[in-house]
């Protein structure tokens, strides 16, 4: 199938390379298009500047701009089936993942439509008799978008919707794995009465497309979530400019069995947290760290657990574990395995591709838990982004605090424990931007999600949402009607 890119709310073939992308679970090819090139880029920026000043939408009120979120929202609930199907071929998740990820856009629209009507100025408390003082917000102009291939719809749409329903336009560079989303989205904000100019949709290598977007004079914010070295180039691109940025990186996140947990509950939340989209999930819990009390028990619950997941076909009904996004990929989380083999770890469950014939021509690579190594080694500390778990022992708290901060990473972590008074206050001790007690991999639309430390810049969800991509204005109004008297 050949696809068309969106520039400047026109759909025409792209000028750039020629992309082709492909379905991970058997690497059937999923759609050929020509990838934006650099006039594309230009053409993009110049339309979504003229979009964003125009009074068609500058001028539009809040509640009619919320209008065509709304639609949006509606139009992808209408077609659930049909875009996790096109998420699922995308990128290989299972289908019971990716109907929950397009759910969960359609409600990031409705929330910032109704965010939208509902946004308001402030009114600071007057300091002077003669002199009335308040606060209004405006648009920043023109957003530079760059998504990720493990998410695609829901990470597009946190970034789109409010950036959109602050008065802005978009300029969204997908992950070159994944495209066919972000051009489906494309799609459905036309079909809403999106005003044109005001969204284009670049496919291209993030080192040409996505670095010539985010260096364009006109580009006032980069919006970018992905990895941290991504994130750090990004950032100084910003700071050249003077511009600013929403950075959501990677992680290490720590997951916690207290010694009073209920173990059965928190042993399936942590393999949840872990092994769910293949471990291909910023704040998946890759560092397990159990009460010694606890610890033999747990992991053999763990390793029964991480045996009987189903790794398959992720059309297929039951899959609990997809492939992951590419050969290259998994061949990159099989060499952090095989490097925790070479510094002495036990492999309990895992550790290899699966056996099964009829996976063979998909990026498979199974679940696999990890135990005996330092806190300091390689498995321990780096990012890995698939599904592998380490486990180590601790003793009290304050060793507990020690090693999970203890790390470049601090997007989220979790608490299982049945005494939430201990819980919250090992969670304020916690350097992470997002702390689950006795749940993970939750999520509200209305509650601001980002990370600390290397894990990124800003928040990103929330009125909070809205607000990243404005600008504040203070406004004075005189009520002395006397003229200024300093020059009499």
């Amino acid at each position: 199938m050949t696809h068309k890119i969106f520039v400047g709310g026109e759909w025409r073939e792209g000028r750039g390379d020629r992309l082709v992308t492909r379905f991970p679970a058997d690497g059937s090819v999923n759609a050929e298009l020509n990838a934006a090139s650099l006039d594309d880029v230009e053409q993009a920026v110049e339309a979504a500047d003229q979009a964003w000043r125009a009074p068609s939408w500058r001028a539009r009120q809040p509640h009619e701009r919320a209008e065509v979120l709304y639609r949006v929202s509606e139009l992808i609930k209408q077609r659930n089936e049909e875009l996790a199907a096109l998420q699922t071929r995308d990128n290989g998740k299972p289908l019971t993942e990716t109907r929950a990820l397009v759910s969960s856009a359609a409600a990031t629209a409705r929330y910032f439509a109704a965010a939208c009507e509902t946004l308001e100025g402030e009114l600071p408390t007057q300091r002077n008799a003669d002199l009335m003082t308040f606060s209004q917000y405006e648009p920043l102009g023109v957003i530079a978008a760059i998504t990720p291939w493990n998410s695609p719809i829901a990470s597009e749409m946190q970034k789109v919707a409010p950036a959109l329903a602050g008065g802005n336009a978009v300029v969204l560079k997908p992950a070159e794995a994944t495209p066919l989303m972000a051009l489906k989205l494309a799609e459905l904000f036309e079909e809403a009465g999106l005003p044109k100019g005001l969204l284009s949709v670049l496919p291209g290598r993030g080192s040409v497309i996505g670095e010539a977007i985010v260096r364009h004079p006109k580009i006032r914010r980069i919006s970018f979530t992905g990895g941290t070295n991504t994130g750090r180039h990004l950032a100084h691109v910003a700071a050249d400019k003077l511009i600013g940025t929403s950075l959501e990186l990677g992680g290490k996140s720590p997951t916690i069995i207290c010694d009073d947990a209920d173990l059965e509950q928190a042993v399936k939340g942590v393999a949840y947290g872990i092994y769910s989209s293949g471990g291909q999930a910023c704040i998946a819990g890759s560092r397990l760290f159990i009460h010694r009390s606890l610890y033999q028990q747990a992991m053999e619950r763990l390793e029964q657990i991480t045996c009987s997941l189903r790794v398959g076909h992720p059309e297929t009904p039951g899959t609990h574990i997809g492939p992951l996004i590419s050969d290259s990929h998994r061949d990159s989380v099989a060499a952090y395995v095989d490097r925790a083999r070479e510094e002495g770890a036990c492999i309990r469950a895992g550790g290899s591709i699966p056996e099964d014939t009829g996976l063979a021509n998909g990026s498979f690579y199974l679940p696999t838990l990890i135990e005996g190594l330092p806190h300091h080694s390689s498995v321990c500390q780096e990012e890995i982004f698939g599904p592998v778990l380490v486990a180590m022992p601790y003793d009290d708290d304050d060793e507990l605090v020690g090693l999970a901060n203890d790390n470049a990473y601090g997007l989220a972590a979790g608490i299982w424990s049945r005494d939430y008074r201990r819980a919250l206050a090992l969670a304020s001790r916690l350097e992470a931007g997002t702390v689950w007690i006795n749940t993970y991999k939750k999520f509200s639309i209305s509650t601001p999600f980002g990370g600390y430390k290397a894990s990124g810049l800003g928040r990103e969800k929330g009125r909070q949402g809205i607000h990243a991509y404005m600008q504040q204005k203070s406004l004075y109004l005189g009520l002395d009607p006397a003229p200024m008297n300093w020059c009499d």
